[in-house]
């Protein structure tokens, strides 16, 4: 080992978790703990559990790089075990963590911002089932879960409700449908760096974010250059008004035949993947920056008080 890198900081990946994104959250470590490595960094690879704090005090790393996903991970309360700990970590802080995860509550910060939304309320689980509680085309989801898990999409000409299943939540969020071009951009340090158009047969669900194949992405997105703009200005205002730190990653729809008013925010995610299929490490290389280079700017980047 080279002197520089005795310098570099003892990492430790956490990853996998009790959230329905384990999958996800193991493939995203691997690959970053592997660049990490590749960067000259100590890494070791941690499946957070219920002893989670035991495990960082055995481990005793300089630094903890959060690829974890979903619930847990990326809601504030790991960021608050590791704030509680002292141990600097990657991505957002407990606050905009919990809001970015809180789909309604994210909503209503990004219209306080004065960014463009749907109309969306919370409602139980039983009542959804019912009966139309908007009229459609809406789609009903969990208001704490990410990766399209449990997406129900009901169509303008559906007679019924939908029925949930069984592992829906209580309580979930709906919202008005936004049709349109699936589109994406990725902030890093506070600075947007493009437009992504995410191309596939049908919903952009778990299948197409994460199986090869599963949908095409266009880099940079092929779009009027007002639209391009309005997407790295509303990505940075988003991740602002949430008050996130590190990298973050802004979806949006946009009905052509409607010009900028046509421009939906559908949400912020403050714990992009970073697998071989995954947007922000994509945008990333396109501006330059490899997949190496990204983990270990995270790496520097992390601090305690985010």
């Amino acid at each position: 080992m080279s002197e520089s890198s005795r310098t570099l900081p003892k990492v430790a990946v956490l990853m996998g978790g009790p959230s329905a994104e384990r999958e996800v959250s193991l493939s995203t470590g691997r690959e970053c703990a592997a660049a990490l490595r590749d960067e000259g960094y100590q890494v070791t690879e941690l499946d957070a559990g219920p002893d989670l704090a035991a495990q960082l005090a055995a481990d005793r790393p300089d630094v903890v790089f959060n690829a974890l996903h979903g619930r847990w991970g990326e809601d504030g309360c790991v960021q608050g075990l590791l704030e509680w700990l002292a141990i600097p970590y990657t991505h957002s802080g407990v606050l905009a963590s919990a809001l970015a995860m809180d789909k309604q509550r994210s909503k209503e910060a990004f219209r306080a911002a004065g960014l463009p939304v749907v109309d969306s309320g919370l409602f139980a689980k039983s009542d959804v089932s019912a009966a139309h509680v908007m009229a459609p085309p809406y789609v009903v989801k969990p208001n704490n879960e990410g990766s399209s898990v449990g997406i129900y999409i009901v169509q303008e000409a559906a007679n019924t409700p939908p029925q949930l299943s069984e592992g829906m939540p209580d309580e979930v969020m709906v919202e008005t449908y936004a049709p349109g071009r699936e589109l994406t951009t990725t902030v890093v340090d506070g600075k947007a760096l493009t437009v992504t158009d995410i191309l596939t047969d049908g919903w952009y669900d778990f299948d197409a974010k994460y199986k090869p194949g599963g949908s095409r992405h266009v880099l940079p997105a092929d779009l009027p250059d007002e639209i391009f703009q309005l997407c790295l200005d509303y990505a940075v205002r988003a991740h602002d008004a949430l008050g996130c730190r590190g990298v973050s990653r802004t979806d949006f729809r946009w009905d052509e035949s409607r010009g900028k008013d046509g421009l939906i925010l559908l949400e912020t995610n403050t714990q992009p993947g970073m697998t071989p299929t995954s947007l922000a490490p994509e945008q990333a290389a396109h501006c330059g920056m490899s997949f190496g280079q990204l983990c270990a700017w995270m790496v520097e980047d992390a601090s305690c008080g985010r």
